[in-house]
């Protein structure tokens, strides 16, 4: 047990130095919740033992490995939700990603925007949402790299209960 919490230790200090992003200035503000996995942590994860009668697990597992960086970052801070999506439109352009989605249905806006590297596979999946509904602004700028398809985003925000999860599992099956 204790060689297991000290993998994951050494695992989660350091991502501060693999995958670095434009993102990164947001982890550690105190109105900004993050979320960071980086490739190491995504290998310990697809690295746990499963019955092998348990399909979606499997599903996710074999997702997982083809992940390099998640990262999540969540605000209800009005300045800190102007700055992530400043942030992410500058990083839209210069990344050159190409728009697959927006919606803006009752108070909220939803942006996405890939690369891929086929038809039906992506290696960048960057999504920004902006709720204003319910009185409650909350903001949430998603980042996702490696090889894997829309509809494995939405089972890997599912297990991993990532804000904005609920938001893109809607969108994945319009």
């Amino acid at each position: 047990m204790k060689k297991v919490l000290l993998t994951f230790l050494v695992a989660l200090a350091s991502s501060s130095f693999y995958g670095q992003t434009v993102f990164d200035q947001f982890d550690g503000q105190e109105e900004i919740v993050s979320v960071v996995v980086n490739k190491k942590m995504f290998e310990l994860m697809s690295k746990v033992k499963v019955d092998p009668s348990d399909i979606e697990t499997l599903q996710y597992l074999k997702l997982i490995r083809n992940l390099e960086n998640l990262k999540v970052f969540s605000t209800t801070n009005s300045i800190a939700a102007k700055k992530m999506k400043d942030v992410a439109e500058s990083y839209i352009k210069l990344a050159d990603l190409e728009e697959l989605k927006k919606v803006n249905e009752n108070g909220k806006q939803i942006t996405i925007d890939v690369k891929r590297t086929g038809s039906n596979q992506l290696k960048e999946f960057l999504m920004f949402i902006d709720d204003d509904a319910n009185g409650i602004n909350r903001s949430v700028l998603m980042s996702l790299t490696g090889v894997f398809s829309l509809s494995d985003i939405s089972i890997l925000t599912n297990k991993m209960q990532i804000p904005g999860g609920n938001e893109l599992k809607k969108l994945t099956q319009k």
